[in-house]
C-alpha cells in the first residue's frame, strides 16, 4: 500500500524558516509529479508548489522567491523550504503526489497534513 509520509511542521516565529518533507512508501514505480498545498482555517485548499518529473517548477504567487520545492527520486521524497515565513502562512499543509506504482498505473495521493503556524 503506497502512502505519503509528511514532517517538519511546526510553530515558528515571522521571519524565520521551516522544511517539510513528504516521503512516499510503498511500491512506488515511479513519480510523475509532487507538490504541497495548504489549507487555512475557513479557507479553500489552495495550490502552494508543485514539481514534475521533469523538475519544473510553479508556485503559488504568494509564496514565489520564499519557498523553493524540490525531490529527490532515489528517496521518493519532495521538500519544501520555507524561508520568510509571515503569519498568512499559517494552515495545514498536504503533500500530493501522482505515482505510478507496481500495477503501473497513475494515482493520486494525498498525505494526512501537517500544521505550520506561524506566530507574529
Amino acid at each position: 500500500q503506497v502512502q505519503l509520509v509528511e514532517s517538519g511542521g511546526g510553530l515558528v516565529q515571522a521571519g524565520g524558516s521551516l522544511r517539510l518533507s513528504c516521503a512516499a512508501s510503498g511500491r512506488v514505480f515511479s513519480i510523475n509529479s509532487m507538490g504541497w498545498y495548504r489549507q487555512a482555517p475557513g479557507k479553500q485548499r489552495e495550490l502552494v508548489a508543485v514539481i514534475t518529473s521533469g523538475t519544473n517548477t510553479n508556485y503559488a504567487g504568494s509564496v514565489k522567491g520564499r519557498f523553493t520545492i524540490s525531490r529527490a527520486d532515489a528517496k521518493n521524497t519532495v521538500y519544501l523550504q520555507m524561508n520568510s515565513l509571515k503569519p498568512e502562512d499559517t494552515a495545514v499543509y498536504y503533500c500530493n503526489a501522482q505515482l505510478v506504482v507496481h500495477d503501473l498505473h497513475e494515482y493520486d495521493y494525498w498525505g494526512p497534513g501537517t500544521q505550520v503556524t506561524v506566530s507574529s
